[in-house]
């Protein structure tokens, strides 16, 4: 009996600075290097913020976007996708309207370059406890329904993937809601978040694993998920992820904050923990398949 196809995604860097995760590129070259090496290393799926060098800060510039998306796509095949600004954080402290929280989406959907983006389907307060225990307050990752629809009405309009975050239970209700407002819009991908240095939703153990998939299948049978996170290891939770028919993401956005691994270490053993578990990396071309195939 063939493996099971198993789909790797890398996300890279993430809105972190280096202040909280040293090891991630910022420098477009640098980005690109590191993607390249991942694919080549199996993933299929990158994931990736744009940086301003001089600041060390996030930038969505669809102009980095662009180069950093041909970059990776002039020597390997990969789905790579881009961010969109964190509404309410120190990097887009204003509430930016959906149109222009939207501009650089739109603009490289425009250009032909997007298979996925993001369309995260709810709002949370990202809260890390060692935050909480020195009484210092988190914030609050605004996702208001305007601006979860006008991502839908882009993917439905260009044909991308939206790639749903799901911090809590409520963001697959919601999303597999809205999902069906705009059926025009090509399957939408769940990734399960999980955290043992946030506040949100779950920590990453099975109980936890299985109540999302119970509630998947409920509300968007057939859907593909894959694991995901925030300042967590999800190596122990891959086996379950790959039985079950699951993917799974890995990376310097997920990973536990001053990781002394790199992506491509996270990339190599997120691999190894797939074959373990009796799973085959997909490429990026089974990888659409699968979605096109429903």
């Amino acid at each position: 009996m063939p493996a099971r196809k198993t789909w790797l995604e890398v996300s890279l860097n993430g809105p972190w600075t280096r202040r909280v995760q040293p090891g991630i590129p910022i420098a477009v070259e640098d980005i690109v290097a590191q993607a390249i090496a991942c694919v080549h290393a199996g993933a299929a799926i990158v994931h990736v913020h744009a940086y301003d060098e001089a600041t060390g800060r996030q930038n969505d510039d669809p102009d980095l976007y662009a180069a950093i998306i041909a970059g990776v796509r002039a020597e390997v095949d990969a789905i790579v996708y881009p961010t969109i600004p964190l509404a309410a954080s120190g990097d887009a402290p204003a509430k930016p309207a959906p149109r222009e929280r939207y501009a650089a989406i739109a603009a490289l959907a425009e250009r032909g370059l997007l298979e996925w983006a993001v369309v995260d389907p709810g709002t949370v307060n990202l809260a890390r406890f060692d935050a909480i225990a020195g009484d210092r307050e988190g914030f609050v990752y605004l996702n208001p329904e305007s601006d979860i629809r006008a991502g839908l009405a882009l993917a439905a309009r260009h044909r991308f993937h939206p790639a749903y975050a799901c911090y809590e239970a409520g963001f697959v209700r919601l999303g597999a809601a809205l999902a069906r407002r705009y059926p025009a819009a090509p399957k939408a991908i769940y990734r399960l978040m999980f955290s043992d240095a946030f506040a949100f939703g779950f920590p990453p153990e099975a109980f936890a694993l299985d109540a999302y998939r119970k509630l998947l299948e409920r509300e968007a049978p057939r859907a593909p998920w894959m694991i995901g996170g925030l300042g967590v290891d999800l190596l122990p939770l891959v086996p379950a992820a790959v039985e079950a028919g699951g993917h799974v993401r890995v990376g310097l956005e997920d990973a536990p904050f001053g990781s002394p691994l790199g992506n491509l270490d996270w990339v190599a053993r997120a691999g190894d923990a797939i074959a373990a578990a009796g799973g085959a990396l997909a490429s990026a071309a089974e990888v659409r398949a699968a979605l096109a195939a429903g």
